[in-house]
This record gives structure tokens, C-alpha cells and sequence, in this order.
């Protein structure tokens, strides 16, 4: 199935109705990618993005950080500190309006 991304499916299948490649979920709108802070929710991934912010006073730039809730499908196998991409969605929950579509290979991984 073509999410309109370029991903890759995993290996692995699973039967989760709101998995976009086995499932009906569709994504739409942004892409963003960040690293998994917290895994503690059931089928729910915390992903924190770090941006920097131009501060004029003082003519520096300060690190920022925003948090996004998203749903993790059982076909990914992803754990804290890794880097994934998440798409737009439609709203699954009160916080959750993103999914992860893919697990970014750092450099360290083969």
C-alpha cells in the first residue's frame, strides 16, 4: 500500500486497524521526524523534537523542545532514544493526531 511517503513497509505484519500500511489509517499533511522519549503508554510513543530559537536581546539562539504524542503501530519495534518519522493523521485521541510511519537507521545501525 502507498502512503504517498517514501517508506519503506516493515517486515513484520500486525492487525491494528490504525496501522497506515495494515490497516485503514491514512496520513495526510506534515512529516516531522524526532527522537522516541517515552514508551510508557499502550500503543502510544512520546517523540520530542529539538529546535533552536532566535533570541534578539541577546543575539543567540536558544534550544527549545516540543513533545508530540503518536500512535505506534505492533508492526514497528521501537524502544526510547530511537529516531522515527512521524505523518499527520486524523485525530485518534484527544492528544493524538500523528502516527510513526518508519524508524530512521542512524549510523550505528546495520
Amino acid at each position: 500500500m502507498a502512503l504517498g511517503l517514501n517508506v519503506s513497509e516493515p517486515e513484520e505484519s500486525c492487525s491494528d486497524p490504525n496501522c497506515p500500511f495494515h490497516g485503514t489509517l491514512s496520513v495526510r499533511g506534515q512529516t516531522m521526524e524526532g527522537q522516541v522519549a517515552s514508551t510508557d503508554m499502550d500503543k502510544t510513543v512520546v517523540v520530542e523534537r529539538e529546535y533552536d530559537v532566535k533570541v534578539p536581546k541577546y543575539d543567540r539562539y536558544m534550544k527549545r523542545r516540543s513533545r508530540v504524542s503518536a500512535h505506534h503501530p505492533d508492526c514497528l519495534d521501537l524502544s526510547v532514544g530511537d529516531t522515527v518519522r512521524i505523518a499527520e493523521t486524523r485525530p485518534l485521541s484527544k492528544t493524538k493526531s500523528h502516527v510513526v510511519v518508519e524508524r530512521v537507521p542512524t549510523e550505528g545501525d546495520d
